[in-house]
C-alpha cells in the first residue's frame, strides 16, 4: 500500500491530469445533488475487503461522483459566500498535501510556518492592529470564531471573582450562526441587538444598560460583524468598540465574508474602527481567494491567547526545549494536530502580489454595484436594500416564497446557475428574497442579466 511502483506511477499521472484539467477549466459543470441511494446505484460498493483499485475509483469519481457536487468557483454561483481560489493557490494546496508538513510546532513544520506567517503578516497589517498583533491560519470563521471566545473568556477568568460564572456574550440578531453554535460549545449565553440592519454602539449601550446585575456580571464580550453574510452589512465597528472600551468587555469582529474587503481600496473606509478589536476573524477561503479550509484569527495580544490555549503533555515538552523555540501555532487556537493551510495563500500572495489581490477584491463590489444598476432598469425585480460589499438582496415583483424555490432548483436542475434564495427582515416581517453574492472577478455582466431574465 506504501510501495512506489508502476501503477502508483501511473495512478499518480492520471491525477496530475485531471488536477491540471480542473484548474485550467474556466468555467467547470455546475454538478447536481444527487440522493445517495442514486449514487449507490451508480458506484456501488467502493471500500471492500480487497478493494477494486485505483482506476476504477478514480473513473466513478470523475464520472459520477464529481458531477454530484457544485464547484464553488463556477462564474454563475452566487449563492452562500462562493469562493474563486486561484489557481496559483490551488496549484500550491497540491504540494502542501503532498508535503506532508505537520503546521502545530515549529519543530517540525518550521518552513511551512515561515509562509504562513509571511501571509499573516500581510492580513494584519490590512487590519490596522497595533504592533505586536498576529494570528493563526485555523478551518473557518467557527472555528476561529470558537478560539477568540476560548480567549476572551480565559482572559476574562482570569478574576477569581468570574472562576465559576457562566459567560455572556452580546452580538446581533444579523451576526453569522456561528456565533450562537459557538457560545453553546463553551457553555456561554447569548443576548441578541435585535437587527438585520447596522448594530450600532448606541444599541448596544441600551442593550447593555437593559441587562439585569446578575447579566451584567457575566457579560464578557462582544461580538460585531465586519460583513454580514445575509445583506453585506458592517456594524458600527468604532462606536462599539468605545462602548467596549468604557465597559471593560472583550472586543470580538467577525469579519470571515467581509474581511476580504480590507484588502479592497474602495470598501477599506468602511471599517473604521477594526483596529480597536481585540481578535478579528478572517476567511482567506471566502473573498481572498484560498482553497477551502482556510480561516484566520487575529489577536490584538496573543499572548493572551497562548495562555488561553496552549496544551500540556508529557509527550509534548520537547516542543518547548531551546533547539525546537519558535512560533507554535497550535498554542493560539483550539486545534493542535493541524495542517498548513496558510501554504495556498502565501504561494499565490508570493506570485501575483497584493495589488493583484486588491484588483480582484475590488471586482466584486464592483459587480456588486453593476448588479444594483441592472436591477433597478428591470421590470420585473427591484432592489431590498443598496448592495452592500458584495452582496445585493433584490424581490421579484409577485413572487411567493415557493416561487423563488422552483426557480432556484430549475436553473440549478438545468446546469445554468445556482441562486438561492434568503429571508430578511424589515419592520419586523421577514421576506423570502433574492440573493447574490459576488466573489468570482469571471462573473461577467451578461452573466447577471441571463440570471435576472431567467426569472421571467
Amino acid at each position: 500500500m506504501h510501495k512506489v511502483d508502476f501503477e502508483m506511477v501511473e495512478m499518480t499521472l492520471d491525477v496530475m491530469k485531471y488536477a491540471i484539467g480542473r484548474i485550467t477549466h474556466p468555467a467547470p459543470e455546475l454538478g447536481k445533488p444527487k440522493k445517495e441511494e442514486e449514487l449507490r446505484a451508480l458506484v456501488g460498493e467502493t471500500v471492500t475487503p480487497n478493494g477494486i483499485g485505483g482506476e476504477k475509483a478514480f473513473q466513478l469519481f470523475k464520472e459520477v461522483l464529481i458531477k454530484a457536487t457544485v464547484p464553488i468557483d463556477h462564474p454563475r454561483h452566487l449563492a452562500f459566500v462562493p469562493a474563486s481560489p486561484t489557481r496559483a493557490a490551488v496549484m500550491f494546496d497540491l504540494v502542501t498535501s503532498a508535503s506532508s508538513i505537520h503546521g502545530a510546532y515549529w519543530m517540525e513544520g518550521a518552513g511551512g510556518i515561515f509562509c504562513e506567517n509571511e501571509a499573516m503578516k500581510w492580513l494584519v497589517s490590512l487590519t490596522g492592529l497595533p504592533s505586536g498583533s498576529f494570528g493563526v491560519f485555523t478551518s473557518g470563521g467557527t472555528a476561529a470564531n470558537l478560539s477568540a471566545m476560548v480567549t476572551a473568556r480565559e482572559n476574562w477568568r482570569k478574576y477569581p471573582s468570574n472562576t465559576n460564572k457562566k459567560g455572556l456574550i452580546i452580538t446581533s440578531s444579523g451576526a453569522h450562526s456561528s456565533v450562537k453554535s459557538m457560545a453553546k460549545v463553551i457553555d456561554c449565553d447569548v443576548l441578541l441587538v435585535e437587527t438585520e440592519e447596522q448594530m450600532t454602539a448606541e444599541a448596544l449601550s441600551e442593550k447593555i444598560d437593559s441587562l439585569d446585575s446578575q447579566q451584567r456580571d457575566r457579560l464578557f464580550a462582544v461580538v460585531g460583524t465586519g460583513g454580514t453574510t445575509n445583506a453585506g452589512i458592517i456594524d458600527d465597528l468604532s462606536g462599539i468598540a468605545n462602548v467596549c472600551n468604557t465597559e471593560n468587555l472583550w472586543f470580538h469582529v467577525d469579519a470571515a465574508y467581509g474581511g476580504g474587503a480590507l484588502a479592497s481600496t474602495i470598501a477599506r473606509p468602511l471599517f473604521q474602527g477594526i483596529e480597536q478589536a481585540d481578535s478579528i476573524t478572517i476567511d482567506p477561503h471566502k473573498w481572498l481567494f484560498s482553497p477551502y479550509d482556510c480561516g484566520a484569527i487575529i489577536y490584538k495580544n496573543p499572548e493572551l491567547a497562548k495562555e488561553a490555549h496552549s496544551q500540556e503533555g508529557s509527550y509534548l515538552e520537547i516542543f518547548k526545549d531551546e533547539g525546537a523555540h519558535g512560533f507554535n501555532p497550535s498554542d493560539y487556537q483550539i486545534q493542535l494536530t493541524r495542517r498548513v493551510r496558510g501554504l495556498p495563500l502565501w504561494f499565490s500572495l508570493a506570485m501575483h502580489g497584493t495589488d493583484k489581490y486588491s484588483w480582484a477584491v475590488d471586482q466584486g463590489i464592483e459587480l456588486a454595484n453593476l448588479a444594483g444598476n441592472l436591477i433597478r432598469k428591470h421590470s420585473l425585480v427591484e432592489l431590498v436594500r443598496e448592495p452592500s460589499l458584495s452582496c445585493v438582496l433584490f424581490r421579484r415583483k409577485g413572487w411567493s416564497p415557493q416561487d423563488y424555490t422552483h426557480w432556484t432548483y430549475k436553473n440549478h436542475r438545468e446546469g445554468f446557475a445556482l441562486v438561492t434564495p434568503t429571508k430578511y427582515k424589515q419592520k419586523g416581517v421577514y421576506e423570502t428574497v433574492a440573493r447574490f453574492c459576488f466573489i468570482n472577478p469571471d462573473t461577467t455582466e451578461k452573466d447577471i442579466a441571463m440570471i435576472l431574465d431567467s426569472m421571467a
